[in-house]
């Protein structure tokens, strides 16, 4: 598994992020080369949630002008990531039949950033 810093990149602070952000949607920019499956990894990690969704799209760069001279800005990735905002303790049977709960807390909501509830 790759690094999870080299995976998110930065926050996506935006009116509509900050309004997802209340529903437990926290959308971050992403490496163009990651996976859902690797976004989900990477912030499970770094943030101490769960995540339920990972939804990815491409983002087009625009076009630009300065003066007479023309370019566009680079393309990006961007992934919107649903996390539980209630976090259940699991039951799950092992061997011989008996249960194990897990035992890991998550969070329900990313702080890092200034994403609260």
């Amino acid at each position: 598994m790759r690094n999870p810093h080299d995976i998110i990149i930065k926050p996506v602070i935006t009116e509509r992020s900050t309004m997802d952000s209340m529903e437990g949607k926290y959308t971050f920019a992403v490496d163009r080369k990651a996976t859902k499956t690797e976004v989900r990894q990477a912030v499970e990690k770094l943030f101490n949630v769960r995540v339920l969704k990972v939804n990815t799209q491409n983002v087009s760069g625009k076009m630009k002008r300065v003066h007479m001279h023309t370019g566009k800005t680079a393309d990006w990735k961007k992934a919107i990531v649903t996390i539980d905002l209630d976090p259940q303790e699991t039951t799950y049977l092992v061997e011989g039949g008996k249960e194990q709960k897990t035992s890991k807390k998550y969070k329900n909501s990313i702080e890092e950033f200034g994403f609260g509830i």
